[in-house]
């Protein structure tokens, strides 16, 4: 586990939620944590780098902000890599996954609203040449990933 010192942990620990939403987040960020702008950025990147974050960035209710929609492909493997890759430059394609199924690539696609998406849909249906199952979202859940850390555990010898 790489070493963190304290503005490491206070960059953990209160931003897993409350990310600033303003023109400079990370600024807003280093005036609380009394750094610098380029500081925080630095961290985070070597966080991330190291894989103690996994991710750095904001959260939103897609359904709030336009439509989407998760989708999964049936891909032989001779033909998997290509077909992620179209999927990945597909626009709003996010979280695109690997699975052990008939489907065999899952993804999530975004859009302003329901037309954009099913144009995108079909577009990436048809470049693709195969069926994309169509799976829309009829329950939402939030699941609160974030969580305290027990900082003084973690250091026991």
């Amino acid at each position: 586990m790489a070493r963190l010192d304290s503005l490491d942990r206070q960059l953990i620990d209160l931003y897993q939620r409350g990310l600033p939403v303003c023109e400079r987040p990370f600024a807003a960020m280093a005036e609380r944590l009394d750094a610098s702008e380029d500081q925080v950025i630095s961290r985070l990147e070597r966080l991330q780098a190291s894989g103690v974050l996994s991710r750095v960035g904001a959260v939103f209710d897609h359904a709030r902000a336009g439509a989407s929609l998760l989708a999964a492909v049936a891909a032989p493997e001779e033909a998997r890599d290509a077909v992620a890759e179209a999927i990945n430059r597909a626009p709003g394609v996010n979280h695109n996954y690997l699975r052990e199924h008939d489907f065999n690539l899952w993804f999530v696609m975004t859009a302003p609203d329901e037309a954009v998406l099913e144009a995108r849909l079909d577009a990436l249906e048809a470049e693709l040449e195969r069926e994309i199952l169509r799976l829309p979202m009829l329950e939402g859940f939030h699941i609160d990933l974030g969580f305290p850390i027990p900082w003084h555990e973690l250091e026991a010898p």
